[in-house]
């Protein structure tokens, strides 16, 4: 049984006592006399140390059976013999694992990292704590042992604990969500004193009302200190093995920690630190009971040695932020190492994604041969094409650049000093040394600023382009090192240092594009980095609108695809836009958010991070030690507005209602597509942008005498989507074939309309259609079959490419092509031949492209060339960035209580005149302007004979 004794010096939970120890003990001494590992004459003094020397905690051998421990005990006896005489050697680890959890032990050094063996805390992680929410969640108890593993090897055993909670309410709603004894686990509200709830307690409200973790400390009798730690369940991943490689950085170590879930969501992480005995030079400083300073140097390159243990605390607990951004980077066993310091590590993962997108891959050859050759000949363009592909593949791979990086850890530290100087403190007036340092002596006591910079301030920018030119050998390297200057001198505003935040920001100066690859420059960039996800935010004007995207990737290798081009989408997205907003008066803008390998299933923890640093930026910080004011080389305020797009359609309340929670003064109109009942006008349920996109299918209709349910066509994007959906309910074609997500469908004799129609009420993919509605030569070929023999004998290996080529796949002819999903890009100048029978005649008579960017310039060109009828994306799919620009119209003209009364859905369900009314001529607006603008495009071509 456990017996619960009264709250120890060193903890505020009740200490483990198992009254069973000494027949447990009994046990294992008996077992060991029957196995003969140990002499006999050796196994009293071997048990009696394992059981009261060592100073294994009790829970230890409450759940661990006397075979397990005898089975433990004989393994380190084994392991001490073997390495008699080179103590350093000895390596213990045990791990057991049960159907609720699991118990893990190794030996531990106080105050460092495990950089080889098992490494118990990463496991944990993974396969507990990442994965915990309400339904299912993990706890953790983990202790150090009191005793030595050995007299001469100055380490300990660290055992990990991990149970499956047993929530009091599983399913907490109303008051109870906020209530501790209700949404706590079973075993903890056993052990919890009242000043632990008390505690817990404030963190939990604090994190269910803040956007990242909530960080605090306090002073415990024995001179050390605890560390707090609240945050989201799933919304950070590897934090628990990170914050140990973080404390260790410091020389600390910790002599016991626990991991508590809540059934609300909230995950609490409470470490007990103090300064491992290699660092105790200094006395401790006595700075209270209750540590709230965030000051800390911006500049450690290695652990300080004659810190003392309040300084520790403070700069853990600055850098616990960042650690909770980016836990794990591929530089994490330099700071392990201590080569690097977290924000060193932190930085150089930072420049390494701004590598892999902006290095100027093509160079001057390229652009002497870009003069040479003729734009308009279709050969030149592709000979162009085919280049630059090739050179933006195969100059600079991800693995090169990290490769580079490893190798020039001194250059990162130089660089990284030189982000530092300027974003950590003022760089308006004064001399680096002198700033850096009064702001570093004002704020810490003197042990901290044993940096660097102390002796020295940063290099300049051309002193570093003389160090980089000196230090590497090769001129990739130096193209790389020079990359990650060119980011330091474009970064205008971070929010890097604040003390809390869910994703790194950084808002970026567009000078440093490339010319030869983006001609036009925007007027804005952001570069945001998660633990899910990278994105970036373009816009060509100060006031612009656009969407903001998800991008997943179905496996490795098209993630390394969406990777190379994600910038290039994003800017071309962006770039089109802007063509598109001609009829309204803002800009165009575009968003994109790529998911991490790991991160497919976390779209909306990737969106509500992007959204989050994006705020940080957009907003002034106000609240010290949660949000401070940043170094700001902008100098002025910006307001972006975000729109729906792919994969995020269903965000945009959130972020609207996240936008004023964080105190914005342009909340109503930070996000349009909104939901009726904050005043959104929602694209797909009014079918915004299919109105603009099918306005240009009738004009052709009507131009050329043509009967619609005559004319067949090819459709991507399918009933599941916004467009594909709209446009089957609106359209009364004969369709062929349908491409979604999910794979091919396709009906020669046309696609049972009913059944389309079926799918696009209940927003479902073409995996969900009736086939027996197929005709006798229809078919669907889903993305996860293999080894399918179509009606016409065509033998299909993988149902996964037949999806991602069918659009060039002579099966796909039809008088329509209306693109409403796909990649940009998906017809360039190296596949678009594939749409052209053997006689030359293209396989499509008009195409409406209502997907962004699915066509590239010169394709269409091509196809122009061959007779196709084409209306490019920035003219047929813009209806949705019209009603985006009358929402936010609405919501900047009414007041808040007019707002609430004329344009959200009321409290009965019903929606006000006044909106119904606005949303009507919205929608005439929309058909109107594409009628129109059809109109003078068909008639200019008529009059001039070109396309």
């Amino acid at each position: 049984m456990t017996v619960l004794d009264p709250v120890s010096t060193n903890s505020d939970y009740t200490d483990n006592v198992y009254s069973g120890k000494q027949d447990h003990r009994a046990q294992v001494c008996a077992i060991l006399e029957q196995e003969g590992s140990i002499p006999q004459h050796l196994i009293d003094t071997e048990v009696d140390w394992f059981y009261n020397v060592l100073g294994l905690d009790d829970m230890y051998f409450m759940l661990e059976a006397p075979t397990a421990v005898a089975r433990h005990l004989t393994s380190l006896y084994g392991s001490q013999l073997s390495s008699a005489g080179q103590d350093n050697l000895i390596s213990v680890t045990f791990q057991t694992r049960h159907e609720s959890g699991a118990v893990f032990i190794h030996n531990s050094v106080p105050g460092v990292s495990k950089t080889e063996g098992p490494h118990f805390e990463q496991m944990i992680d993974a396969e507990y704590l990442d994965i915990s929410v309400p339904q299912k969640a993990y706890r953790v108890e983990s202790y150090r042992s009191r005793g030595k593993v050995s007299k001469s090897l100055d380490a300990s055993l660290r055992t990990y604990f991990v149970n499956a909670c047993d929530f009091v309410n599983p399913t907490p709603e109303g008051d109870a969500v906020n209530d501790i004894a209700q949404v706590s686990d079973r075993t903890f509200l056993a052990k919890a004193t009242p000043h632990v709830l008390d505690l817990y307690g404030g963190v939990i409200a604090k994190v269910l009302c803040r956007s990242g973790p909530v960080i605090v400390s306090d002073e415990l009798p024995n001179g050390g200190y605890r560390l707090v730690i609240g945050y989201r369940q799933r919304s950070t991943q590897g934090f628990y093995s990170a914050m140990s490689d973080l404390y260790h950085y410091y020389s600390m170590y910790s002599s016991r920690k626990y991991v508590e879930q809540f059934s609300n969501g909230v995950t609490i992480i409470s470490l007990y630190l103090d300064l491992a005995k290699h660092a105790k030079k200094l006395t401790h400083s006595g700075a209270g009971s209750s540590s709230t300073s965030s000051n800390a140097s911006p500049v450690l390159s290695a652990a300080i040695p004659h810190a003392s243990i309040d300084e520790c605390v403070a700069q853990i607990k600055k850098e616990a932020s960042l650690l909770f951004c980016i836990p794990n980077t591929p530089f994490q066993t330099l700071f392990k190492t201590g080569e690097l310091s977290v924000q060193e590590a932190v930085y150089a993962n930072v420049g390494w994604i701004f590598a892999q997108h902006f290095l100027n891959r093509l160079g001057s050859e390229y652009a002497t041969l870009a003069e040479i050759l003729d734009p308009n000949d279709a050969t030149d363009v592709e000979v162009l094409a085919k280049l630059k592909k090739r050179l933006r593949q195969e100059t600079f791979t991800r693995e090169l650049v990290l490769d580079i990086l490893l190798r020039h850890r001194e250059l990162i530290k130089d660089l990284y000093a030189h982000f530092a100087h300027v974003h950590y403190v003022s760089a308006d007036s004064g001399s680096a040394v002198s700033k850096v340092a009064d702001r570093l002596k004002a704020d810490l006591h003197v042990s901290l600023s044993m940096t660097r910079l102390q002796d020295q301030e940063p290099l300049s920018s051309d002193e570093l382009r003389l160090k980089i030119t000196r230090v590497t050998t090769n001129d990739h390297d130096a193209m790389v090192m020079r990359a990650l200057l060119d980011f330091n001198e474009h970064v205008l505003k971070t929010n890097f240092y604040q003390p809390t935040k869910v994703a790194l920001s950084f808002r970026m100066d567009p000078g440093f594009l490339p010319a030869i690859e983006y001609p036009t420059k925007p007027y804005g960039l952001f570069l945001i980095i998660g633990n899910e996800f990278r994105g970036f935010h373009v816009r060509f004007q100060d006031v612009a609108r656009g969407g903001i995207r998800i991008v997943r990737s179905r496996n490795a290798e098209a993630f390394s695809i969406n990777q190379r081009t994600l910038f290039d989408e994003n800017y071309s997205l962006a770039s089109t836009q802007h063509r598109k907003n001609k009829d309204i008066p803002e800009g165009g803008s575009k968003g994109t958010i790529l998911l991490n390998p790991d991160a497919q299933d976390k779209p909306f923890v990737a969106f509500e991070k992007y959204v989050d640093a994006m705020l940080d930026l957009l907003l002034t910080g106000e609240t010290p030690g949660i949000k401070n004011r940043l170094v700001d080389r902008l100098g002025h305020n910006e307001i972006l507005f975000f729109g729906p797009d792919e994969g995020t359609a269903g965000y945009m309340d959130w972020a609207s209602q996240h936008a004023r929670k964080r105190g914005a003064p342009f909340w109503k109109a930070f996000t349009t597509g909104k939901s009726q009942t904050l005043g959104g006008i929602p694209h797909d349920t009014y079918g915004m942008t299919t109105r603009s996109v099918h306005q240009y299918v009738l004009g052709i209709i009507r131009q050329l005498g043509l009967d619609e349910s005559e004319c067949t066509k090819l459709q991507t994007g399918g009933p599941d989507g916004d467009l594909g959906s709209n446009e089957i309910k609106i359209s009364h074609d004969c369709t062929t074939a349908i491409v979604d997500g999910s794979g091919v469908l396709y009906d020669p004799q046309g696609i049972d309309r009913a059944e389309l129609a079926r799918l696009a009420d209940a927003r479902q993919m073409i995996q969900e259609f009736d086939t027996s509605k197929l005709s006798s030569d229809g078919f669907r070929v889903l993305v996860d079959d293999f080894q399918i023999t179509l009606p016409d004998g065509t033998h299909v290996q993988d149902g996964l490419s037949f999806r991602n080529t069918f659009h060039v796949n002579p099966l796909a002819a039809a008088d329509f092509f209306v693109p409403c999903g796909g990649r940009p890009e998906s017809i360039d100048i190296n596949n678009v031949g594939k749409l052209f029978d053997a006689d030359g005649t293209a396989r499509f008579k008009y195409v409406v492209e209502g997907a962004n960017l699915f066509f590239t310039q010169d394709a269409r060109l091509r196809l122009e060339k061959a007779g196709v009828h084409l209306f490019k994306d920035a003219s047929a799919n813009k209806g949705g960035v019209t009603s985006s620009s009358l929402e936010v119209l609405a919501a900047l003209s009414l007041t808040d209580d007019e707002f609430g009364r004329l344009m959200c859905k009321q409290s009965d369900g019903s929606l006000p005149a006044f909106y119904q009314e606005y949303v009507a001529g919205v929608q005439n607006a929309i058909e109107a302007n594409a009628a129109r603008e059809f109109e003078c495009l068909w008639n200019e071509s008529k009059a001039t004979g070109k396309s």
